[in-house]
């Protein structure tokens, strides 16, 4: 079960995207916008942010910079979940530090394929790193 740090601003896409990680079987942590979601990321670490970009406060792309730029967070693979659906915001974000992007509206399908995609290289990353005993 890994632990999931949902980043949106509005209460319904929040509800949604809970919903769909539980029913995965992770843990869904939560934040209401991106200066309080790099802040979750710095005192939960968790395994996987799925961070919208139009908040305020702090923008999905401000905080995924400053997550992915961070020592003790940079580790942390950022998903940007958002409507901002131009081939030039997907590009920023990947530049940002993002390792996935995921337009609004999707279905349940489309983000559990992105968080096994997502979960399933850290583990594939973190095994290969690890020597073989026998």
């Amino acid at each position: 079960m890994a632990r999931i740090l949902i980043v949106d601003d509005s209460p319904s896409q929040l509800a949604g995207i809970r919903r769909i990680v539980e029913k995965l079987g992770h843990e869904p942590l939560s934040a209401e916008d991106g200066q309080a979601g790099v802040e979750a990321a710095k005192r939960e670490l968790p395994d996987l942010i799925l961070m919208d970009v139009v908040m305020p406060n702090l923008n999905g792309f401000q905080a995924t910079r400053a997550i992915s730029r961070d020592p003790g967070t940079r580790h942390i693979p950022v998903v940007l979940v958002t409507t901002k659906d131009q081939e030039t915001d997907r590009i920023w974000g990947m530049r940002q530090g993002a390792r996935g992007y995921l337009t609004k509206p999707f279905s349940d399908s489309e983000l559990s394929d992105v968080i096994a995609s997502i979960l399933g290289a850290g583990n594939a990353a973190a095994e290969s790193q690890t020597p073989a005993t026998g």
